[in-house]
């Protein structure tokens, strides 16, 4: 029998709960609502030959998105970039010119360095704003936006990133002319996987805590647009555990940081179907071989069996809306560790929801 964790509600755990109904407010924003116009004219303007790239550019979990919308958009023959938006604001600001299409995203829309860049940037420049909240700084000054439906969110994004997740990948669809009744289908199919691992989390919660919970360090691993979730999940380690975490590409692990795998050492591999299956999986064994811990969240039972693997199976074979359903293991996985680690999961106590200095 599983290990039954006594969940007491909290305002973080709240928040994951209603990741649900902020996916199916979005979406249906975007196949009924306003959002449908905004998508059709972002391509219309790509498509105008007015310009030659687009970069994605945020902080945070902004950042991690942007990421996995160049994945998305590059997929589909759209030259699109990535470049953190603090580094865009002091170091490579001279990409910008009339050519580019320039895509902000912020999930309050009033993050330090994105407003610095909206008052610093030169007429002529067109501006996509991504944001949750409609009345927000970039939301005001961007030529054409992306609304995120998520609702208020006060704890470490767990919701607006998912939901600004889906916006990015409706977008990518919407180049391909593809937001039709298969791709909706498949976005309501991730929908009620989240439920899933949400009303049945006591059948695998405990045995994933005790794999990567409690220690000093977690490595947590992962390629292509899943990557914008790794990356997520070690920021949530941080900063709602209080505890150190990195993410790195899958192959970047190989080059020089496998070194620190030895017993006692804690992974997270995020495997979706795809081109990197195989990698991720000899990845994984690696890890054991040299007694190492391994939380394997993946799209199929895994044919390893070892002490140290736990897996978590998530029943979404579109690699590209794997990145959503993923995340939630972790997220619950953190709220408990925060609980048992004497925290209040999601409390910001030496910074806020919103950064406003640099």
């Amino acid at each position: 029998m599983p290990k039954i964790i006594e969940c007491v509600m909290n305002k973080f755990l709240q928040e994951i709960e209603e990741q649900p109904k902020a996916l199916a407010d979005t979406l249906r924003y975007y196949i009924e609502g306003h959002g449908k116009i905004s998508l059709s004219y972002i391509v219309s303007l790509w498509q105008s030959g007015k310009y030659e790239k687009i970069i994605f550019t945020g902080m945070g979990s902004s950042y991690f998105i942007s990421y996995a919308a160049t994945c998305l958009l590059n997929r589909r023959g759209v030259t699109s970039f990535v470049i953190n938006a603090g580094e865009l604001l002091h170091y490579q600001f001279s990409l910008l010119n009339s050519k580019t299409l320039l895509v902000c995203i912020s999930q309050s829309g009033e993050s330090y360095e994105i407003v610095r860049i909206l008052e610093k940037i030169p007429r002529g420049i067109t501006v996509i704003g991504i944001s949750n909240e409609a009345e927000s700084t970039l939301i005001k000054k961007a030529q054409a936006s992306l609304l995120c439906k998520a609702g208020k969110e006060e704890m470490t994004s767990t919701k607006t990133f998912i939901s600004t997740y889906l916006v990015v990948y409706l977008l990518s669809l919407a180049f391909d002319e593809k937001v039709n009744e298969q791709s909706i289908s498949e976005i309501g199919d991730v929908i009620k996987v989240i439920q899933e691992l949400l009303d049945n989390r006591n059948e695998w919660l405990r045995n994933a805590l005790d794999t990567i919970s409690h220690t000093n360090f977690v490595q947590l691993v992962g390629r292509g647009t899943v990557f914008a979730s790794v990356k997520q999940s070690a920021l949530m380690c941080m900063e709602a555990a209080r505890n150190p975490a990195a993410g790195l590409l899958s192959g970047e692990f190989r080059h020089g940081p496998f070194e620190m795998v030895k017993e006692g050492f804690r992974a997270v591999v995020f495997d979706p179907s795809g081109n990197t299956h195989y990698q991720n999986i000899s990845l994984t064994k690696d890890i054991l071989k040299f007694g190492g811990k391994v939380l394997l969240i993946t799209h199929q039972a895994p044919s390893i069996e070892h002490n140290n693997l736990v897996s978590i199976v998530i029943p979404c074979n579109n690699e590209e809306l794997f990145a959503i359903p993923s995340i939630v293991p972790m997220q619950l996985i953190i709220n408990q560790w925060s609980i048992e680690d004497g925290n209040n999961p999601g409390d910001f106590m030496r910074g806020a929801k919103v950064t406003v200095i640099e």
